[in-house]
């Protein structure tokens, strides 16, 4: 990828922390494999949860109003600034909020591993910042994260699309995540897009076992901008392959009390852009 080098990144090399930080660092984006989730984790996952999606009663579970835990019906979210709403439904898993009963084992399980990943990618990114950096962040990434009860396991299923689908309606519109970082094993089909600083669209690499890292806006703030924010999108499937698509980001958030620079805490931040993409 020409323009936009992200860096697959094998988690036991000597040097993964500082090639991590440098992928981040210049594209907002890296890959990193032969990490500790294993393919069969994310295998029965994606069968748990296509369950999940394809029964009736995932409505019995629909959010409460002032709630962000539950499921989110098809075209509940926008993109910041977009016309139209996302073409998914999705369901929030948050460490002390209940889950559907059929998924809570596995659910659990993976969802403790990939926030433990997501604190030891933060460690790399606190040894391996430059010091000018370091100084400028209120206290250390890991520390941001500590007690923290609002990292977001989401579950997302794309339905395959139908006829009615109108101009400009697109899986996931173009946007920047709003937490420090986020951590999303690959798709169960391919659609992921980031685009670089000249303004291109790359499709992100989604080999088997991958998971894919990105930079949100709350790491870039916090850093003065040094880790960018990068822009992505889910586009929609060629009519051959117009099939469901699973997804599982894990959003890693500091408590809300962090400052994430002078002016902003991370709960403010927060609640500003959750109101900007229709989900307060």
């Amino acid at each position: 990828m020409s323009d936009f080098d992200v860096l697959a990144v094998r988690y036991t090399d000597p040097d993964a922390g500082a090639r991590f930080a440098k992928s981040l660092r210049d594209t907002g984006f890296a890959i990193l494999t032969d990490h500790p989730i294993t393919s069969d984790e994310i295998e029965g996952m994606y069968e748990t949860w296509s369950d999940f999606f394809a029964g009736e009663d995932r409505f019995d579970h629909a959010v409460k109003e002032g709630e962000q835990d539950g499921y989110f019906g098809f075209k509940s979210e926008n993109a910041k600034d977009s016309k139209h709403k996302d073409l998914k439904e999705f369901y929030h898993v948050y460490e002390t909020k209940p889950v559907p009963a059929k998924t809570e084992e596995r659910t659990r399980a993976f969802q403790a591993k990939m926030i433990a990943l997501g604190k030891e990618l933060l460690d790399w990114l606190d040894e391996n910042s430059p010091e000018d950096v370091k100084a400028r962040i209120s206290e250390p990434l890991t520390k941001m994260i500590e007690g923290s009860d609002h990292n977001l396991l989401r579950i997302l299923h794309y339905p395959p699309l139908d006829e009615g689908v109108e101009p400009g309606e697109v899986r996931a519109a173009a946007h920047e995540d709003i937490n420090l970082i986020t951590l999303l094993v690959t798709g169960s089909e391919p659609g992921l897009q980031a685009k670089d600083s000249d303004g291109n669209w790359h499709d992100v690499p989604c080999g088997s076992g991958y998971i894919t890292i990105n930079a949100g806006d709350m790491l870039m703030k916090a850093t003065g901008g040094y880790y960018p924010s990068t822009p992505h999108r889910v586009i929609n499937p060629p009519k051959q392959e117009n099939r469901s698509r699973y997804s599982m980001p894990l959003f890693v958030h500091p408590r809300p009390e962090v400052r994430l620079n002078a002016d902003q805490t991370a709960g403010d931040y927060l609640d500003e852009r959750l109101r900007e993409i229709g989900l307060k």
